[in-house]
């Protein structure tokens, strides 16, 4: 199940291509994204001539990553819930809709600084709701070994534009105006429209009822809650994004107060780091390959100190540039690598609300560090905001020597499939519950102690994938038997709960059988609980009960 150098990391870099439909949406999203940072050239040079402060400044990259702070749970619940590619096509419209207004307004001279975060704000909340059916879709359009490859030219695609597409809307700013480079980023999304209203996903039909919004994300919480190595990437995200982000908050204040450059001097700069991240993007499978998860990391954290003390300290645009060409390598490394663990480590039926759980930390550290390294700005100057920021990065890497990355493995998360519902004396229904469950084993007394090991495992899966109350007893009159316990609160929770096995999930299973001693199968009883009153008879039930 588990191999250091899986075959998913020696699949070609372009492997991914071969499929005609991650070639189409690859493509498209090229166009958006050249639309998406001429836009964000825009609006952040823009905000330097009708803004008063360095804080607002600032806001700009906050109000860019807000919104996947917000919500990007929701928006991960409702990719795993619905059909991502219609999810995907809403949110393209609305931000076509959107980007047309903010046009209009800046072309119509209306534009102040909070009306103009309000739209980067509005735009990103369909970036938001976009991205985790986008993200959680590449494992529908390649197979589970290409997913490494995919996710990196994922990355790859977009720090092309980032490469130039920055500097083009210096070019367009410098030439035409915001305005121009509002309409440019609304035209970007035409492509990708047409593409994910052509494309017609062969997805398994479900048998189950869809889950409500709050059950769905609570499923996600608890997934994540019950997963240690997602934990420790959430928190290494957020770390990341927390003192990384002051480069890009900052970059607009450094090129046109510590260079004396202007719109242009702050695309190109911009585009260095496009361009840094293009070589981050290309050599990420192979560092996966020489290295650990920690040491690419912690790689990344010191590369981008490096960058933004060189900003901070630099005074010529050229030597600027350098430094964010390592920065910019370095910010795609610890993103993909990021990005690849939480997938791979993740089943289909909960990785659009890993993700987002992912990318809510991730980019609320950016958000909270465009906010907090912008009032530090504020007070003492985009120098010495980008000096502490740089400390705060060898410090995030440092936070490895406790929180360690798991190393690279591969499981096999595709579902078990082994489940079939029992046979039933009581006719109930989906919602009928809460439901009891005991499983019985029989242990020898040598077995014990690898027995309680597996079952902790055991435990912990069964509370991720739904289970209630889960609990383990030994009986007093006779050692040898052990009783698995726990709830659901309905049968169709049951259903739902063990059709979430994956074969990785199964390993744990069958140690648990193969410590089982007795002449017959674990014995396993599934009851209906139901409620009492005092000095009213016990009948048994003849139809179904429902609470």
């Amino acid at each position: 199940m588990i191999d250091d150098k899986p075959d998913s990391e020696r699949v070609s870099a372009l492997a991914p291509f071969r499929h005609g439909i991650f070639r189409a949406v690859w493509s498209a999203s090229l166009v958006s994204n050249f639309g998406g940072l001429i836009q964000g050239v825009g609006a952040a040079w823009m905000m330097t001539t009708i803004a008063n402060s360095s804080y607002q400044v600032a806001l700009v990259q906050a109000s860019t990553t807000l919104p996947i702070m917000l919500f990007a749970l929701v928006a991960g619940a409702i990719a795993d819930s619905f059909n991502r590619r219609k999810v995907m096509l809403i949110a393209q419209i609305f931000m076509l809709i959107v980007s047309v207004l903010l046009t209009v307004f800046t072309y119509l001279d209306l534009m102040t600084p909070w009306t103009l975060l309000a739209f980067a704000f509005l735009i990103n909340c369909g970036t938001a709701l976009y991205n985790p059916s986008w993200q959680a879709s590449v494992g529908d359009m390649v197979p589970r070994a290409k997913l490494p490859a995919a996710v990196a030219l994922n990355s790859l695609g977009f720090n092309l534009t980032r490469s130039v597409g920055p500097a083009i809307g210096g070019i367009i700013v410098a030439a035409a105006g915001a305005a121009a480079a509002f309409a440019a980023n609304a035209l970007s999304y035409v492509g990708l429209i047409i593409v994910l209203a052509r494309w017609k996903p062969e997805l398994p039909a479900s048998t189950l009822p869809r889950e409500t919004l709050g059950a769905a994300m609570g499923a996600g919480l608890r997934y994540v809650a019950m997963s240690p190595n997602i934990g420790k990437v959430l928190v290494r995200g957020a770390a990341f994004g927390f003192s990384a982000g002051a480069v890009l908050a900052l970059l607009p204040l450094v090129a046109r107060n510590v260079v004396k450059g202007d719109a242009l001097t702050y695309g190109i700069m911009l585009g260095a780091f496009g361009i840094g991240a293009v070589g981050g993007a290309l050599i990420s499978v192979r560092l996966r390959q020489i290295l650990s998860s920690e040491a690419m990391v912690r790689m990344a954290f010191a590369g981008f100190a490096l960058c933004a003390f060189n900003a901070a300290v630099s005074d010529q645009a050229w030597q600027t540039s350098l430094g964010l060409l390592i920065g910019g390598a370095c910010w795609v490394v610890a993103l993909a690598h990021f990005n690849v663990t939480v997938q791979m480590s993740t089943p289909r039926w909960v990785v659009g609300r890993v993700l987002s759980v992912y990318q809510t930390a991730t980019f609320g550290g950016i958000a909270l560090g465009s906010w907090i390294w912008g009032v530090v700005a504020d007070a003492h100057g985009a120098e010495f905001a980008l000096i502490a920021a740089a400390v705060a990065m060898l410090a995030g890497g440092a936070i490895g020597l406790l929180l360690p990355l798991p190393q690279q493995a591969v499981l096999n998360l595709d579902p078990l499939n082994r489940f079939k519902e029992p046979h039933l004396a009581l006719d109930l229904k989906l919602r009928s519950g809460p439901i009891a469950i005991m499983i019985e084993y029989i242990i020898r007394e040598e077995d014990v102690p690898e027995f309680l090991a597996t079952m902790a495992e055991r435990g912990r899966i069964r509370r991720r994938d739904g289970a209630r109350n889960w609990t383990l007893a030994r009986d007093l009159e006779n050692p040898a038997i052990w009783i698995e316990h726990y709830h659901t609160p309905t049968w169709l929770e049951y259903i739902r709960h063990n059709k979430r096995a994956t074969h990785a999930d199964a390993v744990v299973g069958e140690r648990v059988r193969a410590l089982h001693s007795g002449d017959e199968p674990p014995r396993v009883r599934r009851m209906i609980e139901r409620p009492t009153t005092a000095g009213t008879a016990i009948v048994m039930p003849k139809g179904p009960i429902e609470h």
